[in-house]
């Protein structure tokens, strides 16, 4: 199975407004509630598309009570450890003349030491039968800002390849472990590096320490610099709708093709065309299948 680790979950809500206007108020046309949090998005996706997936983080409070109600409803296994905070929301205002689409999200409870003692031994536990294991998100308070190096070193000590999809300090400790795979944004990217050029970045990204690194560009795909060669992914053009969880069905994409055994530029080309799947779906963390399935033979690769 494939394990992921989502330390920060959430109940993820989406609003359509017919305009999203200051200082006004808005009747919502449609509404949607799915779990969330990076690694549940990447759970959700790589078990719709047939990969056997346990998730596991934290959960508290009524919200998190949904949030694992609302995951039993999919094919995804919950391994969540119960705390006595209350998980986050994330809402995202999506404005139906625009498409553009406005982010909240809440920090996240407070965990404990022993709550975060009772994750480790979790995690421990689960990783004798895992065959990949995702890192993905931010810290909610409490939890030490070394604990994605540690989680990394864990996986490796039990040789469970392991991707890292977090920002911040958080992955600056995280890549000096070695994961396997990073997965970083161009923002997150240029903020580790300090500089803006995807290619320099990513080969600064990866001299720190991790095996290889795959950046998401937006609308303008994947760059990859990996031990087997370096490759660009890009699809065949920008899509319109809500770009959230689209970095995250990237990160299920290179999961499901890791699993399936495939090369580098096939991975690529399941992760820009899961990314931007999901973008073309109307609520958050949802990807469209038929989109994907067209732009499976669309999205182009070339090696830089």
């Amino acid at each position: 199975m494939i394990l992921t680790v989502t330390l920060n979950a959430a109940l993820d809500l989406t609003y359509r407004v017919p305009q999203l206007r200051p200082h006004t108020s808005h009747r919502v046309t449609r509404a949607a509630e799915r779990p969330g949090g990076k690694g549940v998005n990447v759970a959700r996706v790589l078990a719709a598309l047939g990969h056997e997936t346990v998730a596991t983080g934290f959960a508290g409070g009524a919200t998190g009570d949904t949030v694992r109600g609302l995951l039993a409803e999919t094919s995804v296994t919950d391994e969540f450890v119960r705390i006595t905070g209350t998980t986050r929301r994330t809402v995202a205002v999506v404005d139906g003349t625009t498409g553009d689409t406005t982010q909240l999200n809440e920090t996240g409870p407070d965990v404990t030491p022993a709550e975060w003692a009772a994750f480790d031994d979790r995690y421990t536990h689960l990783l004798r039968d895992a065959r990949a294991v995702a890192l993905c998100g931010s810290l909610p308070p409490g939890v030490p800002v070394g604990a994605y190096a540690h989680l990394v070193r864990a996986a490796r000590a039990r040789r469970v390849p392991v991707l890292l999809d977090t920002s911040g300090e958080p992955l600056r400790r995280g890549i000096a472990a070695r994961p396997d795979v990073v997965k970083p944004n161009a923002a997150e990217l240029s903020a580790l590096t300090g500089t803006t050029d995807p290619l320099r970045a990513t080969m600064a990204a990866r001299r720190r320490g991790a095996h290889a690194v795959a950046a998401s560009l937006g609308p303008d795909g994947m760059l990859a610099l990996t031990p087997d060669g370096t490759w660009r992914a890009t699809p065949p053009k920008p899509l319109p709708g809500n770009p959230t969880g689209a970095g995250d069905s990237a990160v299920a994409g290179l999961l499901s093709g890791w699993s399936d055994n495939l090369p580098w530029p096939d991975r690529l080309v399941r992760a820009v065309a899961l990314s931007a799947a999901t973008v073309a779906a109307p609520a958050a963390g949802e990807f469209d299948a038929g989109v994907y399935e067209k732009l499976l033979g669309k999205v182009r690769v070339a090696e830089v």
